[in-house]
């Protein structure tokens, strides 16, 4: 079990590595290159796809019956709705807001267990949700100011509700992440997923114009269809069979550290003080909830 442990949080750090990546090269490719619903479209069907690579090696798994209905929902979850709401979000705000708004995942996670009835609230949760929550609403409203003009608070609303729904699915799907290996639950949850979305996001595929690429474009453009949906959601959905959906979502703080360096460096960003001072605020909730778990404090 131990070994399973140290595996997860390995997992944990990897799936979040990719996913701080997304942020700036989702932003150099939508609107600009590839419309945000041709995007969701071709990155489920290459998701779809590498999802059924494990069955080359892998016998097949039966799901009990009385589950797919709760499969059925994730898909919608998990698969359609926080990837539309990730690119149409992304394509309205800034990689660095985006990044920093993605943290309060955990802030989330806490919400919607003591709303499930598996967690509580105590007096320094309740601080660390207060802080990390202002920090986050701050940092959503900057979009369209002065100095966050790349931003549109549309966008960042998107992303925040986009940790919703990820931490609804944290909390409530680990049941079936414990009982099922993790290459059959994504098998199921992105062809379900890309079944859903492809009719109405095909013609949107077909209007890119792949020929007006260049080369740093088709490499950013391979990477976000390739690595990005699988792969981390894979090490997702492995380190749940582990640690408590709390612990799993306090990775989310390398994503605006690596997102930032990196957005800075291409170019596509600049890190301003206000968003220094929100994102402080912020991590400091966070940071409130989580060491609440190591010091006991129930």
């Amino acid at each position: 079990m131990k070994g399973g442990v140290l595996r997860a949080h390995i997992a944990l750090l990897g799936c979040n590595i990719v996913w701080a990546c997304d942020y700036p090269f989702y932003n150099l490719l939508l609107g600009r290159y590839i419309e945000p619903m041709a995007m969701v479209s071709l990155s489920l069907l290459v998701a779809a796809a590498l999802s059924w690579v494990p069955r080359l090696w892998q016998a097949g798994e039966r799901i009990d019956s009385k589950d797919w209905g709760l499969i059925i929902v994730a898909a919608l979850l998990m698969g359609v709705m926080r990837k539309l709401l990730m690119m149409f979000g992304m394509s309205r705000t800034s990689p660095i807001d985006g990044s920093i708004i993605a943290t309060i995942v955990p802030l989330l996670v806490l919400i919607v267990s003591v709303a499930a009835g598996i967690d509580s609230f105590t007096r320094r949760r309740v601080w660390g949700l207060i802080l990390g929550m202002a920090g986050a609403v701050a940092v959503v409203l900057s979009g369209g100011t002065m100095h966050h003009m790349q931003s549109e608070l549309l966008g960042n609303v998107m992303i925040l509700t986009s940790g919703v729904v990820t931490a609804l699915y944290m909390v409530f799907f680990k049941r079936l992440v414990a009982k099922y290996r993790v290459t059959t639950l994504l098998r199921v949850i992105y062809t379900l997923s890309a079944v859903v979305v492809l009719p109405f996001g095909w013609h949107s595929v077909t209007e890119v114009n792949f020929t007006g690429f260049d080369t740093h474009i088709w490499l950013a453009a391979l990477f976000v269809l390739i690595v990005p949906t699988y792969l981390p959601n894979l090490l997702l959905n492995y380190s749940l069979r582990y640690v408590q959906p709390t612990v799993s979502s306090t990775y989310t703080y390398v994503q605006p550290i690596l997102a930032v360096a990196l957005s800075v460096a291409m170019g596509l960003d600049t890190l301003h003080a206000d968003t220094i001072l929100f994102a402080a605020v912020l991590f400091v909730g966070v940071w409130l909830v989580i060491t609440s778990y190591n010091k006991g404090d129930r």
